[in-house]
């Protein structure tokens, strides 16, 4: 499979995070302009009705507060879910949602469980054990940044606060550990250097040829015939143009 060898800046790094975030407020505007409670989609466990809220939760949310809270991080965690993880961020969304739903579902305590904290305990997870397992000094610094600005979301992994679905959490958390420990080479590598690069040899490098032992640069060095052929061309176009 032919796929980008370094990491890349491109519109879906921010067009879809930015998507997913205004579906989720469009949703929550539709249920406060109209009086709707979309509670009652969200993941109830251990009941095949509540089955329906592994792929609906996500979008629902019960107050300002709630859904505020909620999309802040997730949309810095899904942007840098796609520039550093792009052939894989997808997979690690839809499969992130439906895994730790389900799991939230088996071990939830019989009440709605709602939000997108969920896939956002999937992003935090996921980054930061990525990053270690990866062992490359950009993704590490990036798990570092997640631990600096969430570390304290793991608090939350536990039942220390009523009204908060600590098993969505926790669901989030093991499910981006296997995500982890399951894409271990789909990642996005940075462009090597030449002087990087395993068959690297210093007598064949173009810069060093322009310094002699001792480091001090040579002002004309001898250079291949074909080089010196496109040389004395732009050279001729240039006098004549002059002329």
């Amino acid at each position: 499979m032919n796929k980008p060898d370094h990491f890349k800046f491109s519109t879906g790094v921010v067009a879809y995070p930015i998507l997913f975030v205004l579906t989720i407020w469009i949703v929550f505007w539709v249920e406060v302009r109209f009086g709707y409670n979309f509670s009652k989609y969200g993941i109830y466990p251990q009941t095949l009705k509540g089955l329906r809220g592994v792929l609906l939760s996500p979008f629902i949310h019960g107050n300002i507060q709630h859904i505020y809270h909620n999309t802040i991080p997730l949309f810095v965690l899904s942007m840098a879910l796609f520039y550093f993880y792009r052939h894989i961020a997808w997979r690690v969304i839809i499969f992130g949602i439906l895994i730790s739903g389900f799991f939230t579902w088996c071990i939830g305590r019989p009440s709605y469980h709602i939000g997108v904290s969920g896939l956002i305990y999937v992003l935090v997870s996921f980054t930061f054990f990525k990053g270690v397992f990866a062992k490359h000094y950009r993704l590490i610094a990036l798990s570092l940044l997640v631990v600096f600005l969430y570390g304290s979301m793991i608090w939350y992994t536990l039942p220390i606060e009523k009204g908060i679905s600590w098993e969505g959490h926790m669901s989030g958390l093991i499910t981006g550990l296997l995500f982890a420990l399951f894409f271990k080479k789909e990642i996005a590598k940075p462009k090597k250097y030449i002087w990087e690069q395993e068959n690297y040899n210093e007598d064949n490098d173009p810069f060093l040829k322009h310094f002699d032992e001792n480091g001090n640069f040579i002002e004309s060095i001898e250079t291949e015939p074909e080089i010196e052929q496109e040389q004395h061309t732009i050279n001729y176009i240039y006098k004549k143009n002059k002329d």
